[in-house]
């Protein structure tokens, strides 16, 4: 079973490289530490 801490993280890293790079850049970085934070909160 997959993680939605993983698939949050994955989609934060999709964003990285989304052509629109201020916006994505950022949304992507925001993304990936919502995936960090919720990996570690939810322990799962």
């Amino acid at each position: 079973m997959v993680r939605v801490s993983s698939l949050v993280v994955l989609v934060g890293i999709v964003l990285l490289f989304v052509p629109i790079p201020p916006i994505a850049t950022i949304a992507g970085v925001l993304v990936i530490l919502a995936g960090v934070a919720l990996r570690v909160v939810t322990g799962k």
